[in-house]
């Protein structure tokens, strides 16, 4: 099972992190945030997070670090949510990704 939720949380990031290169909604969306200039860096962490969970399928510490930096990012992101006073609905994804990958590192930890 938690083999299946780090392949989930892999191929998001992976999308996500395209998107913030390639998606007009995506560059629209970091305007309405009001952090157009970190856009391409949230990207790219994000595409090193889903990699960094691939490659730590043979090299485990990898796994433990990227969805804790990915755990670290959503929190950042439902933080951003918070204060544009965005609603519970446009939140629950950060929130959602923020505790799989926080969920996903503690269990790598034991």
């Amino acid at each position: 099972m938690i083999d299946m939720l780090l392949w989930f949380s892999a191929v998001s990031f992976l999308f996500y992190g395209i998107g913030c290169f390639t998606s007009p909604f995506m560059k629209e969306e970091f305007v309405r945030y009001g952090i157009p200039q970190l856009r391409k860096l949230i990207g790219v962490l994000q595409l090193l997070g889903s990699l960094g969970i691939i490659v730590g399928f043979q090299m485990e510490y990898l796994q433990t670090l990227s969805t804790l930096g990915i755990c670290l990012l959503m929190l950042f992101g439902v933080i951003t949510r918070i204060v544009i006073k965005d609603g519970l609905i446009k939140t629950l994804p950060a929130l959602f990704y923020c505790l799989l990958n926080g969920y996903l590192c503690f269990k790598l930890t034991l």
